[in-house]
């Protein structure tokens, strides 16, 4: 990265993180060693569940909780188009189908009318995701799948840290009261990272032990759990799993960077708060809505108002680029993508919100590393250019 290029994200580690790793390193197990637990046991508190099963990526993640929560062929699952397609696509690896529910245009998050409208006999879960770290109606959305006995899997990818109230209480994301499972992703440009890697949370006895099988090829040396056992070597291969487990220096790296965290939430959120200021007055911009608790802002998304401008999202995107700053769009629809066109007969116009979300989102710059020059060039940068296509 060069000094003058602003990536939308970027980690941030320090002498602390590179001695953590390194003390595994030279001297602890590098994989299925006791790190991990000491990780997954620091997030379970951290979040308030009272399990968490780490895994190689955000994405294994997912798989693993569609594994835990017995989706498979005919089954159904409900989710965001405005999400990564690994949220999709962890029900299609599990012979399901996905099934999308349009957006709220002011939340950016999954509507809960689309959710009723879309639920058949064969719907079997709901994975609400809490885009850019604003959480769902977790109350809510918990109240559709009681109704209907359906699992609620949240993907919280962009949201550890983030908190929502509950009938006037405050939850944290993870803490699992008002779903099944609720996964984590640390991947580099999250709020903290592991390089690779992701967790799974829950509550259940049951599905925290579905959960170690899927992580490890199905495989179990659980005395309790065994057939048979034939001796101090034995195992079994109790279900079809997948090697997706998580090294003890990853789980180093994340132990130490998870004290950091409520300091890397609290910078997130005051960039957030500049750049809503800065461009809360300008017409042509749309930003996005503070909620009153407290949220881990993994990107920060500004809609472009193109009535009111003589040019494209992507010029504006192009010109920004330009002057280097590494802006994204976060997400193209996933029902748009060919796989789904072609799989599931998805269309451009099934989901109008979030195809109008799309036309107009680009991702600035935010992360804890920003310096407060950083902050100031790129909403000076981003003020001149909307200018300059006023109509």
């Amino acid at each position: 990265m060069s000094n003058d290029w602003l990536p939308y994200g970027w980690h941030w580690l320090d002498d602390d993180d590179i001695a953590a790793v390194t003390k595994i390193l030279r001297h602890g197990h590098l994989t299925q060693g006791e790190t991990i637990a000491e990780f997954e046991q620091a997030v379970a508190a951290f979040c308030g569940a009272k399990y968490a099963i780490a895994v190689a990526n955000g994405t294994a993640a997912l798989h693993c909780a569609a594994f835990a929560a017995g989706v498979g062929p005919g089954d159904e699952a409900i989710t965001s188009p405005i999400t990564f397609a690994a949220t999709a696509n962890c029900i299609a690896y599990q012979g399901g189908r996905p099934v999308f529910a349009d957006i709220d245009p002011s939340t950016r998050n999954i509507a809960l009318d689309e959710i009723e409208r879309r639920i058949t006999k064969n719907t079997r879960a709901i994975l609400p995701v809490h885009f850019a770290g604003r959480c769902c109606d977790m109350p809510a959305i918990a109240a559709i799948a009681q109704e209907h006995d359906l699992v609620v899997i949240e993907d919280a990818a962009h949201a550890i840290g983030s908190e929502y109230s509950d009938h006037g209480k405050i939850r944290r994301v993870g803490e699992c009261i008002h779903s099944a499972m609720v996964v984590l992703s640390f991947h580099p440009v999250k709020h903290i990272t592991t390089g690779e890697g992701g967790i799974i949370l829950t509550n259940d006895d049951a599905l925290y032990e579905r959960l170690l099988l899927c992580r490890s090829h199905g495989i179990t040396k659980d005395k309790k759990r065994l057939q048979k056992n034939e001796g101090p070597w034995y195992y079994e291969m109790q279900a079809l799993g997948y090697n997706y487990r998580l090294t003890d220096f990853q789980c180093a790296l994340g132990l130490s960077q998870l004290k950091k965290l409520p300091g890397f939430i609290e910078r997130r959120a005051e960039i957030v708060r500049r750049y809503n200021a800065a461009f809360g007055e300008i017409e042509s911009l749309i930003t996005p809505h503070l909620p009153a608790s407290r949220t881990a802002w993994h990107l920060y998304v500004l809609e472009f108002d193109l009535a009111r401008l003589d040019c494209d999202r992507r010029r504006i995107f192009e010109e920004l680029r330009e002057r280097k700053l590494g802006v994204q769009v976060h997400y193209i629809p996933v029902h748009l993508q060919p796989y789904y066109r072609e799989t599931f007969g998805a269309r451009a116009g099934d989901y109008p919100n979030a195809e109008r979300y799309y036309e107009r989102a680009i991702s600035l710059p935010l992360y804890p590393r920003m310096s407060d020059g950083d902050v100031e060039r790129v909403m000076a940068t981003v003020i001149e250019v909307v200018k300059r296509h006023r109509k």
